[in-house]
């Protein structure tokens, strides 16, 4: 099954969002359009376990923000919610945290790739992230067992590099940091 994007012709909105079936599906709106993906595989959920130790851990330890993980639904516009698989919100953000979801634009977002997403996270998302100045963007590939780095610059992203299991990671947005990426793997 491939990600589909639902009634091309139609806009949709956060209206729209919030009447989808709940039915294990993952549905996220990128300029009107709707994607709907199935649910992550075990894989997919062990890894987001791990990162989001991990960077959680760190964050509480230097009191510096909030983590989330999906599914928690991020309103970067009336057309344009999204899920993150990981999402990182630092302390002079906390505002755009709301009752029933978040309003405004994450610091760091993550996406962990999945056979159903690779054309959603490393393109459209990624877009999306860089037009809405997400501060530092992360694509983590299971299969490659690599994670992708891109730091925003103001304007655009500036990509900060590819790691493998074995390589540390460090953040530019998160000071102090680092992790070696086969913790996750």
């Amino acid at each position: 099954m491939r990600q589909t994007a639902v009634k091309e012709e139609e806009v949709f909105t956060y209206q729209d969002y919030i009447h989808f079936p709940d039915n294990g599906k993952r549905y996220q709106i990128i300029h009107g359009e709707v994607y709907m993906t199935p649910a992550p595989v075990p894989y997919h959920q062990r890894i987001i376990i791990k990162l989001s130790e991990i960077l959680d851990e760190f964050v509480v330890k230097n009191n510096l923000g909030v983590v989330f993980i999906a599914p928690c639904d991020i309103l970067l516009s009336d057309e344009d919610i999204v899920q993150p698989d990981i999402f990182f919100i630092s302390n002079e953000n906390l505002d755009i945290i709301k009752e029933k979801y978040i309003e405004g634009v994450p610091d760091l977002a993550v996406e962990i790739i999945s056979p159903y997403t690779q054309k959603l996270d490393k393109i459209f998302k990624k877009k999306l992230y860089e037009t809405y100045r997400v501060k530092e963007y992360w694509i983590v590939e299971p299969d490659k067992k690599t994670m992708e780095i891109f730091s925003h610059t103001g304007r655009i992203y500036d990509f900060r590099g590819i790691y493998e299991a074995g390589d540390m990671v460090a953040s530019d947005l998160i000071k102090g940091l680092k992790f070696n990426l086969s913790e996750i793997f």
